[in-house]
């Protein structure tokens, strides 16, 4: 079995708003040094057998047109993993 992996991250000129919470609770945490955080979305497709080039291009279909909103987020990756045995 292998998993089609895909990233979708807010579009880097709008606000995230989690993510400035995020940053937020680690400077309360007193924990310094990072300048953002962005918060996305990950899905993980999985396959029987081997992922071909047409389950890597249903992937980016549904990737453009189901778990993302263009208007808002990128799709940032989308790649296979050999799943552990």
């Amino acid at each position: 079995m292998a998993t089609i992996i895909i990233e979708v991250m807010p579009k880097k000129e709008l606000l995230d708003p989690a993510g400035k919470a995020v940053l937020g609770a680690l400077h309360r945490q007193d924990i310094h040094g990072f300048q953002e955080v962005r918060i996305g979305k990950r899905f993980e497709l999985h396959v029987d057998g081997e992922v071909t080039e047409a389950h890597l291009a249903t992937a980016r279909t549904l990737a453009d047109d189901l778990l993302s909103n263009g208007v808002i987020e990128d799709v940032v990756s989308i790649r296979s993993e050999d799943s552990p045995a």
